[in-house]
């Protein structure tokens, strides 16, 4: 492929043929900072990559800003944005790699076929609020949210360009005189104190887009940025032309001081009650087409117009602007960002609240302090108590009301999982200790305590404790007595490439999965735990990992082993030594999996869960979440369960793939800790256990989600 030849004004003459290991093939857009192209990995993935003008990337100052960019970029990767894929700030040319996402910007949409309908507005307006929510949660502020950073793909808004990113604690900052973003999408307080500008500033330009996308045009329109800039901060904006039903929260939008704004989630619960068959999925459904293929446009349904604010109107008093001292970045291509401060207070000790169905919900905080860097709460349900363990403790709480019921002291060391059940006693299981106990479930006494040999991992399954070293061996301790039972190699699973066993509630087997070195096999064995006899072996095509079993059939996510993406299910049934393996959509990043019945549950990094129905070999719904990094699902006949980064536990409606409801935040003070994994949450007699990283342990009634 000959080099690409770029004609843009002030461009080089000639632009890469790759950046890093991915080909350019054809340029999407150009900026004043850079060339956006579309290209592809080595294995065929496509993905929009920013490579930075050649004139820029001599500048020392402005590598530190796209550095910052790349870092703004990768903490807010989610369901509503670009994931970014990979990046070198430090190359030649410097480059950020990003998810293609198919789809035109709003701008585009909006200039082919003019104001958007009021339903396409509602779900325009609910997909920003939701992406608003993530990007500040992790702390980021966008302040230049405006109709060519929205791309309106299949799923819904996604929000790009985070510009030159610049982090609170940075030394580099605004420069004086300088004011940072795009007039017409800007926020009076961009304006004013340009230093101070939080996530409200982001709510402010959701009401301009939201504007725009309406009527074309934006709430302040003026050909001069000065006048533009003057009318932000002192005019009221023209809404004529925004549908009635809409109208009064983006005025709320725009409101001049920033404490007068509605935050993301006072938006969604206000655009429920504006639209009850509110939902996020897919509005645009057509694929981004260049302008000779473009469809007509749009009918537009009429609506009565609601009246213009009074010029006179002020929600708060005015600050006088000299528009002449104003220095403008045009364009609009200098978007900083911002980190935020801490999150939401760590609730109450013990707060019970009663649920309409009369189940009395409740949170408790059985440890001192938030998880940090000790790890999080991982639990699950044993003899009529909730059992949960931490670093340096195991406890037990009373599953009706949060109760501590008693606690014991353990080693600090990282658990692999929640204590369980099993042999009539509790055990912790300390990931890689040598030291092993097991406990009274009424009392938390030690029952029993056994040093045994180093192990790699362990897992309980079938009243046995199962050990397993790097060279295949494995070794059986029964639950009840800590006695060693067995110890016996499992012929293929030695080495890097030997797995840990799964089991499965209500399985009596324990199964090892290893990869073959090049990927094109698993080795599967089914192993009788009480007395390590094989049951069956199976050599599968591909790269395998067990999630679930049903119906006597073992169920597989299959792997791409380079980039590490889910592109398939697959069910073994070993009866009939048959598989059936049924292709996603499009590849899952870090795809968790559960399955009942018949159908699977995805939910993959980035927040799309999907239903798969084995049967058919069908997708049966998929919806964006929100939920960038979540644990694997769970479910019951009605609803499907995930447990968020943040502390959020949502409930999904498992026929129609709808949210049906979400419990709040809970980060508590330790905003920067990221855990490596997400404690799955525990379903037991229509209730559902969650844990959060304020430390925090909390139940909901699992047959009334609205109420969370």
């Amino acid at each position: 492929m000959a080099p690409q030849q770029n004609t843009g004004a002030g461009a080089e003459a000639e632009l890469p043929e790759y950046a890093g290991h991915y080909r350019l093939e054809s340029c999407l857009g150009s900026g004043g900072m850079g060339v956006v192209h579309l290209a592809r990995s080595t294995s065929g993935m496509k993905l929009a990559v920013k490579v930075v003008h050649a004139e820029f990337a001599k500048d020392p100052e402005f590598r530190g800003r796209f550095r910052q960019e790349v870092a703004a970029a990768r903490r807010v990767s989610g369901a509503f944005t670009a994931s970014v894929v990979d990046a070198d700030p430090e190359a030649e040319r410097p480059w950020m790699a990003t998810l293609f996402i198919p789809g035109p910007t709003l701008s585009d949409h909006v200039k082919r076929n003019g104001p958007m309908p009021p339903a396409q507005l509602r779900r325009l307006m609910a997909g920003l609020a939701e992406a608003l929510r993530d990007i500040h949660r992790v702390g980021v502020v966008h302040r230049d949210l405006k109709p060519s950073n929205v791309l309106l793909a299949e799923d819904g808004p996604k929000v790009i360009d985070f510009g030159i990113s610049r982090p609170k604690d940075s030394e580099l900052r605004t420069e004086t005189g300088k004011l940072i973003g795009t007039p017409p999408f800007m926020a009076p307080e961009q304006f004013r104190r340009p230093r101070e500008v939080g996530p409200a500033a982001d709510i402010f330009a959701l009401g301009s887009v939201l504007v725009h996308a309406a009527t074309g045009r934006g709430p302040f329109d003026s050909d001069s940025p000065y006048v533009v800039a003057y009318q932000v901060v002192h005019d009221e904006p023209d809404l004529t032309g925004v549908p009635e039903g809409l109208a009064p929260l983006v005025l709320r939008c725009l409101a001049k001081e920033p404490e007068d704004r509605p935050t993301p989630d006072e938006m969604m619960r206000e655009l429920r009650s504006v639209a009850a068959s509110y939902d996020t999925q897919a509005f645009i459904p057509a694929q981004r087409r260049t302008a000779e293929t473009a469809p007509p446009a749009e009918p537009r349904v009429e609506e009565p117009e609601s009246p213009r604010p009074s010029k006179g109107r002020r929600l708060r008093k005015k600050v006088l602007l000299a528009a002449g001292a104003l220095v403008l970045v045009a364009g609009g291509s200098l978007a900083t960002v911002q980190l935020l401060g801490g999150g939401p207070a760590s609730p109450k000790d013990t707060a019970p609240t009663t649920s309409p169905a009369g189940f009395r919900a409740w949170t408790a905080k059985p440890v001192s302090g938030s998880a940090g860097s000790e790890g999080p709460v991982r639990c699950s349900y044993g003899a009529g108590k909730l059992l949960c363990a931490r670093p340096g403790t195991v406890f037990a709480l009373d599953p009706s009301d949060g109760r501590l019921l008693w606690r014991h002291s353990a080693a600090k060391t990282r658990w692999s999982a929640p204590p369980v059940l099993s042999g009539g006693l509790v055990q912790p299981l300390a990931d890689h200790g040598r030291r092993l106990e097991a406990l009274d479930p009424a009392s938390g006494k030690a029952h029993w305590k056994r040093n045994v040999p180093a192990y790699d991992s362990a897992q309980q399954a079938g009243g046995m404790l199962l050990l397993t070293r790097a060279d295949g061996t494995v070794t059986g301790v029964d639950s009840a007595s800590g006695d060693t039972k067995w110890s016996r190699p499992m012929p293929g699973h030695t080495g890097h490439s030997a797995s840990a066993f799964f089991s499965f509630a209500g399985d009596p087997l324990a199964y090892l999965a290893s990869v073959s070195g090049d990927g094109a096999s698993t080795h599967v064995t089914a192993v009788d735990p009480t007395t390590g006899d094989v049951r069956w072996d199976a050599r599968l095509k591909g790269a395998l990992q067990p999630f679930g079993t049903a119906g006597g059939s073992v169920f597989f996510t299959a792997v791409d082993r380079v980039y590490g993406d889910t592109q398939a299910v697959v069910r073994y049934d070993p009866r009939s030594r048959s598989a059936r393996k049924v292709a996603l959509p499009v590849p899952r990043q870090s795809a968790h999996a559960t399955v009942r019945g018949d159908v699977v549950y995805l939910l993959a990094a980035g927040g799309s869960l999907e239903a798969v129905d084995m049967g058919t070999g069908k997708q049966l719904w998929n919806i964006e979440t929100s939920v960038s990094r979540g644990s694997a699902p769970v479910a019951d006949a009605r609803h499907v369960y995930v447990s968020a980064a943040d502390g959020r536990l949502l409930a999904v409606d498992a026929r129609k793939g709808t949210l049906a409801g979400q419990t709040p935040a809970r980060l508590g003070s330790n905003t920067g800790e990221v855990v490596a994994t997400i404690p799955d949450p525990v379903l037991a007699d229509g209730h559902v256990y969650a844990t959060a990283p304020d430390g925090t342990v909390f139940a909901v009634n699992s047959r009334n989600p609205a109420a969370w």
